[in-house]
């Protein structure tokens, strides 16, 4: 592949395209000018996976796909387009087929799972008051106070969604884990990157919000990975 591929960047639960604000100025700033952030709703797997694939669709050229959080849930059962030519996750679930981040998370619970509440509509929030401390403990109470107040709670029954056909069976993948990450367990993000067999693994010292507290960290991985697919 000689085309450098746009960026298809899927934001995960508690958030939306905005959360991939430093990681797009970073990429830009190196030359990247076909970016796109998708807008998912959040309220099942499918229909995260149909809003991707629909933008994926509207892209002419190859694709490199970038899931943080359960959006790599969603990359996963997306990536199966045929101008997905590979799959970036960060702090991310990896399912296999059949199983839902749910389940994953059930395996290690992470740290900051009780702090996960559901609201009479069926919704889940992190606590506002209990949102830096689990999701972004590395960015500044400013940063972390407006993701709190802005964050996207996605439908409880989401985290019960499974995978069918695995993307990363068939695509080039990269893994970055979040080595202080509170809201999926270090040693899950491990476990997946492992079996998932991907070109590369990195380690960042980094809450889950590694896309906003190291934006530069996540571009290198990125440009790695265009790189790569560009050999």
């Amino acid at each position: 592949m000689t085309e450098k591929p746009a960026i298809v960047l899927v934001h995960g639960f508690w958030g939306g395209a905005a959360h991939w604000a430093k990681v797009i100025v970073e990429l830009h700033n190196r030359g990247y000018d076909k970016l796109h952030a998708v807008e998912n709703p959040l309220t099942s797997l499918a229909d995260d996976a149909a809003r991707t694939r629909q933008m994926v669709q509207q892209v002419e050229g190859p694709v490199l796909l970038v899931g943080h959080s359960y959006g790599g849930a969603v990359i996963t059962e997306a990536g199966d387009l045929p101008n997905v030519v590979g799959l970036v996750y960060v702090a991310a679930f990896v399912p296999d087929a059949g199983e839902s981040p749910g389940q994953i998370s059930e395996q290690l619970p992470p740290a900051a799972f009780e702090n996960i509440a559901p609201d009479s509509d069926g919704y889940l929030w992190i606590k506002p008051d209990k949102f830096r401390e689990s999701f972004a403990q590395d960015l500044p109470e400013d940063e972390a106070l407006v993701m709190a107040v802005t964050q996207k709670a996605p439908a409880g029954s989401t985290f019960g969604d499974t995978v069918t056909e695995p993307a990363w069976k068939h695509k080039p993948s990269w893994y970055q884990v979040s080595t202080q990450d509170r809201m999926i367990n270090p040693d899950n993000e491990r476990r997946m990157a492992e079996r998932m067999n991907p070109r590369k693994v990195i380690e960042l010292d980094a809450s889950h919000a590694s896309l906003a507290s190291q934006p530069s960290a996540i571009a290198d991985l990125i440009d790695e990975a265009v790189n790569e697919l560009a050999l």
